[in-house]
């Protein structure tokens, strides 16, 4: 059973950085993508960036060149961080990651539907 647990998250001011962690258990975590999603309440879960197993990186328009996300394949850890924080930021976040083995193309893995287990999401609050 793929277990992820989401922690990093809380309350900063605008400008300011976090750092999210996603710890993975339940397979071989350097195998697959993983990725992180947001999403405030009654919107769409939206895209933030993913991680490919071979390092890969893909990020969302929004986030590029603030957000880094980096992976641990020892510590079956990937991680998030975020700088220069707006308040527009402010979203549960998720982790997840897919079913694929050793996915080689991941730009389109944008999507909800191409993960398959999910984090129980960690709140980001960015005040003005």
């Amino acid at each position: 059973q793929v277990q992820l647990v989401e922690s990093g998250g809380g309350l900063v001011q605008a400008g300011g950085s976090l750092r999210l962690s996603c710890a993975a258990s339940g397979r071989t975590f350097g195998s697959y993508t993983m990725a992180w999603f947001r999403q405030n309440p009654g919107k769409e879960r939206e895209f933030v960036s993913a991680i490919s197993w071979s390092g890969g990186t893909l990020y969302a328009d929004s986030v590029k060149g603030r957000f880094t996300i980096s992976r641990d394949n020892g510590q079956n850890t990937v991680y998030l961080q975020m700088k220069n924080l707006k308040p527009e930021d402010t979203a549960v976040y998720y982790c997840a990651t897919d079913s694929q083995y050793r996915a080689s193309y991941i730009n389109t893995h944008t999507t909800p539907d191409k993960y398959d287990y999910w984090g129980q999401g960690t709140q980001v609050t960015v005040s003005s």
